[in-house]
């Protein structure tokens, strides 16, 4: 590019006040900094859509990676689960071959069922359960007050002259 330097800038000033003059000069020069403007931000706008582009091109890159590792993860384990399951299965006809019943009774032991139980959480108990003193000391409101009533509250006292 082409390095401009004070001196040479300071030619082009001179001999632009010389052929334009004085009075078309500050509007010339506004002028080319108006282009000069849009030319800088149309570069930059491609610059950015350039960046933009190369990243997109990455990002597609890396969802293919990350598409095969999840394929071959998934493959990995449907093979572990159905090893598994043919191994639990093997044991299983194993089992009942040995006297077991078929209703899932090892040698008369049946094992108990989990039951479901709700956690009964309450938020109006666990909102309760906060003491009053440590609402008070940590700024809690416990009641809605209106505006005017709050600066009547917080008004500091007239003073008698």
């Amino acid at each position: 590019m082409v390095d401009f330097g004070f001196d040479k800038l300071a030619l082009i000033g001179v001999v632009a006040l010389v052929v334009l003059g004085p009075e078309r000069l500050p509007r010339v020069a506004r002028t080319v900094g108006h282009l000069l403007g849009k030319a800088q931000r149309y570069v930059a706008d491609v610059k950015a859509e350039v960046n933009r582009s190369i990243e997109l091109e990455e990002l597609q890159k890396m969802k293919g990676q990350f598409e095969t590792a999840v394929s071959d993860v998934h493959a990995s384990v449907q093979q572990g689960v159905a090893s598994a399951n043919q191994a639990l299965q093997s044991t299983w006809s194993d089992l009942s071959v040995d006297g077991s019943s078929a209703d899932g009774s090892i040698g008369g032991y049946t094992p108990p069922v989990p039951v479901y139980t709700h956690p009964k959480k309450n938020w109006r108990l666990k909102r309760g359960a906060t003491p009053l003193w440590y609402k008070q000391q940590s700024g809690v409101r416990r009641h809605a007050q209106s505006g005017a009533a709050r600066v009547a509250r917080f008004r500091p006292p007239r003073r008698a002259t």
